[in-house]
């Protein structure tokens, strides 16, 4: 049976070094098909991790907080928000994948120089843990991040919104809120630094504040959530569980369920990488069938022939199947080489990408190298060729001997 299939494989071969133009064309445009594939595919799930980790470092890789907080509108600020902290944290921390946890407390209101006031958004956290464990989520522009322990109330300002005030690190500064029973409460501090996320209207808006300083103008000792972070994103789905079971009265969302943009993002490239893999696909379909089609009408009465001598049409459709499979692996073969050449150079010379809509600031072009997407689309590659192959010579292997013979 071996000896066969090799006799087989070997003509197989002979055939298509007949033509070698054509082959070469039909070789090219499978190359290029799945380059096309596994370069646009890699880009996307550059893109889908790079996400991911940004979302997992800006909210946790899972968000504690009470159901409300996740489905209502708070009437006042931290309506909805967490008592406890302390006691729940320690309790988290016990568990052995919890990295860290950090809380915090949301809030909006007016900030102030004294001449003009702009609508803010601010961000109580705990300076030490949120600036260390996050890593480099923000870009410094002028100034210091904050510390614990400062003497007096610091923030830290986007650097849109210090603009806006005509304000640096030093300047006095004024906050204005509704604190959690609806009175008006004003605090003075000082700006410690100012920042850019990369986002021009969370940069117009953005403050940073120590979270004991947005307790105390909002005069509670709540949080509004708390950010767990694991050791691996792989241990999201087991410790959700493992946490909702020991807090049953509080929600435990993922970092997904929290990643709207992620979210979005992802199905609009599955959709367009999906319909661009369709287009190429349907192009690599029609080169094969014109090539395959093209060399049986030239050896109808070849067929004939070996019909004629004894050979069975399922023999004959099984060499002009392997036919196709040598076109379409050595084209598949030779995408995938393309494929990883480009993917290392990018990693070897950087090529910064543009900023895209939303935000300020570009990021660097990778493609991602995944075993399993280049295993699936060369297999996808040549079960599209074979069987394309095979479907074009079903008819003329099974012509009447004497049609296939009378061809011209």
């Amino acid at each position: 049976m071996n000896i066969l299939n090799s006799m087989w494989l070997k003509f197989a071969l002979q055939n298509t070094l007949r033509n070698r133009r054509r082959s070469l064309v039909t070789i090219s445009i499978a190359a290029l098909g799945t380059a096309g594939i596994l370069l646009a595919g890699g880009f996307a799930l550059f893109t889908y991790e790079a996400l991911a980790e940004a979302s997992a470092r800006d909210t946790g890789h899972l968000v504690l907080a009470t159901p409300e907080q996740f489905s209502k509108e708070e009437d006042t600020p931290l309506q909805y928000g967490l008592d406890n902290a302390d006691a729940l944290r320690a309790k988290l921390l016990a568990d052995a994948q919890v990295r860290a946890v950090l809380p915090r407390v949301e809030f909006s209101g007016l900030i102030s120089n004294g001449d003009k006031s702009v609508v803010m958004v601010g961000l109580g956290v705990e300076p030490d843990s949120e600036f260390s464990i996050k890593g480099p989520f923000l870009t410094m522009k002028e100034g210091e991040v904050l510390a614990s322990g400062a003497k007096a109330p610091e923030v830290m300002l986007g650097d849109t919104l210090a603009r806006n005030l005509k304000a640096q690190p030093g300047s006095s500064l004024t906050l204005l809120v509704s604190t959690t029973e609806g009175a008006l409460n004003a605090m003075d501090v000082t700006v410690k630094g100012t920042f850019s996320v990369g986002v021009p209207e969370v940069d117009k808006r953005l403050i940073y504040a120590d979270i004991a300083t947005a307790q105390k103008l909002l005069n509670t000792n709540k949080v509004s959530r708390m950010g767990v972070f694991l050791n691996r994103m792989e241990q999201t789905s087991a410790a959700q569980a493992r946490i909702a079971a020991a807090s049953p009265a509080l929600q435990v969302q993922t970092w997904e369920e929290q990643a709207v943009f992620y979210r979005a993002v992802r199905d609009l490239y599955n959709r367009i990488f999906g319909a661009l893999g369709l287009i190429i696909g349907v192009i690599v379909v029609f080169v094969v069938t014109n090539a395959m089609s093209m060399a049986i009408i030239e050896r109808t009465r070849e067929i004939g022939t070996l019909r004629a001598l004894g050979t069975l049409p399922s023999q004959l459709l099984h060499t002009l199947s392997l036919e196709g499979m040598l076109l379409g692996g050595v084209g598949a073969l030779s995408g995938a080489a393309i494929s990883l050449g480009v993917s290392v150079f990018l990693l070897i010379v950087p090529v910064q990408m543009p900023p895209p809509p939303g935000r300020s600031e570009g990021y660097p072009l990778n493609i991602t190298m995944d075993p399993l997407m280049y295993l699936l689309t060369i297999a996808a590659m040549v079960a599209l060729t074979m069987a394309t192959s095979a479907w074009v010579a079903r008819k003329t292997v099974n012509m009447p001997v004497v049609d296939a013979l009378a061809h011209t």
